[in-house]
This record gives structure tokens, C-alpha cells and sequence, in this order.
């Protein structure tokens, strides 16, 4: 179902439910634009087919167009949610994606963000809503601020972290990882070697990628008690058929086996020279002196570099492996704005409740 708003300028906005992000238009469109990963054509395909209708949330996606010629210039995927009664939108992420933006070029979104009868529209066909959120952004973009009119942008609690990589791996070990962290990381594989046949592969089909996500699944379930997406049915069948289906253009697979067994695994997404590490899952209960988990990172990192890829990045999340392996931490940003009363007394209740948590914690200890 679709709805038009009547533009007098250069673009046409319009907001429907259904939108094919596997059509040519939204492939080029995609190729052409600033998006991440998680905006690729098959991850949005998969988030509104198998997550949106389940979990019950409104699809609203977005579309801007040349007024003339109706050429695509931008898609903003979102969707429109309740938390705790109050009407909420955010971009389609759902817990599963990392870094959101506006799929186009950032030529495309200066433009449109420098008309101001586009943003009215674009915030026209939004309302109603208490509250408009938007994070996980990895720029402070005015830009991106005025298309939805908001007018303050903060940085999150946490960052995001990746490393650069280069041409030659050892090089690239000796210049990012501390020289007593390599000489572990030596002896860990050393010792993990001698339990059996080790094996690191990237798997292409089917029935390998389902037994080493079954494997990982089993393995988180050890190790988190709640809260592991992995151990819901929806979420899983989610990453395994993106994990499948994108095994050639988006997404990435790796398996460490003992005697053919997995015994890790790690689903990452490949995009414009970046591999971004979304989910693995280790054997940490049989080897839990090994540090399979640093081990399979490094071995990933190897093959990343063997193949050019320039950056490995490991998303969202403060821990602190991640400085282990040379990543830099860089911000995060969200954006909120208010469309009632409501909204706008919950957001105050959150910031005080914030700044509150703030106190407590620097009068700790």
C-alpha cells in the first residue's frame, strides 16, 4: 500500500509498506550510496521478510525520487514500533544491524537535506509519532539531522571499532598486535594443534554453513545465559538465510574444525573492501585455556588480507579484544526527536534516569 505527498520541487517523497530491495533500481541505487553492509539489498530483503511481520512492527519505508523522471535518489528503511505504549520510529534494525543510514550518495542526501519543502514532506509522511530515534548513525551529519528535522545530535555510549589491513599479513600482525600478545597467541596455536587436526576453512554451501551455525548456537548457549539472538528461532533462521543466500555477494562464513568437527565459527559481511564481523561462537568450555576466540579472529584477519580486503571491522561494542588486535574505537551517534508530549516527558524521564546512573557510578568505590 502506498501513499503520495505532491511535491513543487526537484523530488517526490512517498512512503509505502512494501518496497523491493531486491530490484535493479535499489541494487544501483545501494552501490552508488554511503549505506553500510546492513543496508545491502539481501539484509534488508531478510529484515523485512522474515522479522518485520513477525515481530509485529509496522513497516514504513521511505522513498525519494526525482520529480521529473522518477530516478530513485534515496531510501530511508524504517520502521514504526511500540515501546511501552509510546508510537516509536527507528530505522529497521530490529537488534541485528550495526551502523544505519540513508541509502544514497552523500551528494544525493546534501540535496535533498538542502530543500526544505523535501524535508517537510519527508516528515510529513512520518506522523504521527511520540518519538523519533535514530542510532547507531557513524556520522553527526547535519545533513542527516535536517531530513528528519531534528535538531541535536549525541554521541552513544559506545563506539565502534576496526583496524586497517595491508597488503602483507605479517607485517600487518607485527605492526597490530604487541609482540607479547603475538608470542601467545604462538603458543596457544601450538597447543591447539596438538589436540588433533585443526582445520580453518570459508564455507560456500549450504549444509556446511547450517552445522557450523547449529554448532555456534550451541556453543552461545553455553556461555549467555539470555539475551543470545542466536537461541531464537526467528533470529536464527534470519542470520542463517542471509548467511546462505549471501554467501557470494554479502555475507561470509569461516570454520575452525578439530578432526572435523566444528568446534568455532564466525558469520561476518564483506562490503566495498570492509569485512565487519557480526556473529561467532567458540567451543570456550573444551578449550578454555586456548583462546580459540582470538585465535579465530587472527585467523580471519589472515584470510581478509590474502584476499585485499582493507579494513576488518568488528562493529558495535566496547570489549576489549578488539584493541588487541590493533582496532581503533570511533563514535557513534543517534539522533532523537520528539512528536508529542508524551514522547517528550518519556525522553526527559530517560535523560534524568541517564544522569542519575551517571552519579551512582562515578561515586562508586
Amino acid at each position: 500500500m502506498k501513499s503520495h505527498i505532491r511535491a513543487s520541487s526537484a523530488f517526490a517523497v512517498a512512503v509505502t509498506s512494501r518496497f523491493d530491495f531486491l530490484s535493479e533500481e535499489y541494487a544501483t541505487l545501494f552501490a552508488e550510496s554511503s549505506a553500510s553492509a546492513f543496508q545491502h539489498p539481501m539484509w534488508l530483503d531478510a529484515i523485512y521478510q522474515k522479522l518485520v511481520l513477525q515481530l509485529k512492527v509496522d513497516p514504513l519505508i521511505v522513498t525519494v525520487r526525482d520529480a521529473i523522471n522518477s530516478h530513485l535518489v534515496m531510501v530511508l528503511p524504517l520502521v514504526r514500533r511500540r515501546y511501552r505504549g509510546l508510537r516509536t520510529i527507528e530505522f529497521a534494525d530490529l537488534g541485528v544491524s550495526d551502523y544505519v543510514a540513508p541509502v544514497a550518495s552523500d551528494a544525493a542526501v546534501e540535496m535533498v537535506a538542502a530543500d526544505p519543502f523535501t524535508c517537510k514532506r519527508i516528515n510529513a509522511v512520518l506522523k504521527p509519532y511520540d518519538i523519533l530515534r535514530i542510532r547507531k548513525l557513524r556520522s553527526p551529519s547535519m545533513a542527516i539531522q535536517r531530513l528528519f528535522g531534528a535538531t541535536e545530535c549525541s554521541e552513544m555510549s559506545m563506539g565502534a571499532y576496526a583496524v586497517p589491513l595491508n597488503s602483507d599479513y605479517a607485517t600487518w600482525r607485527s605492526g597490530n598486535i604487541s609482540a607479547s600478545y603475538c608470542k601467545e597467541l604462538d603458543k596457544k596455536s601450538r597447543q591447539l594443534h596438538r589436540k588433533g587436526q585443526v582445520a580453518f576453512d570459508r564455507l560456500t554451501d549450504a549444509a556446511s554453513i547450517e552445522a557450523t551455525f547449529q554448532k555456534m548456537r550451541e556453543y552461545r548457549r553455553q556461555r549467555f545465559d539470555t539475551g543470545d539472538l542466536l537461541q531464537d528461532p526467528l533470529y536464527f533462521d534470519f542470520y542463517l538465510d542471509v548467511a546462505i543466500r549471501g554467501q557470494a555477494t554479502l555475507s561470509r562464513v569461516y570454520s575452525v574444525s578439530m578432526d572435523g568437527v566444528p568446534i568455532a565459527g564466525a558469520m561476518s559481511l564483506s562490503h566495498k573492501g570492509s569485512l565487519l564481523i557480526i556473529l561467532t561462537g567458540f567451543d570456550h568450555d573444551s578449550y578454555k585455556s586456548r583462546s580459540l576466540g582470538s585465535l579465530l579472529f587472527e585467523m580471519i584477519a589472515k584470510h581478509a588480507i590474502s584476499i585485499g580486503d582493507r579494513e576488518l571491522d568488528f562493529t558495535i561494542g566496547d570489549e576489549p579484544y578488539k584493541v588487541l588486535f590493533g582496532a581503533q574505537k570511533s563514535p557513534i551517534y543517534q539522533i532523537l526527536r520528539f512528536g508529542s508530549i508524551s514522547g517528550a516527558l518519556a525522553g526527559a524521564a530517560v535523560q534524568r534516569a541517564s544522569w542519575i546512573k551517571g552519579i551512582a557510578h562515578r561515586f562508586a568505590g
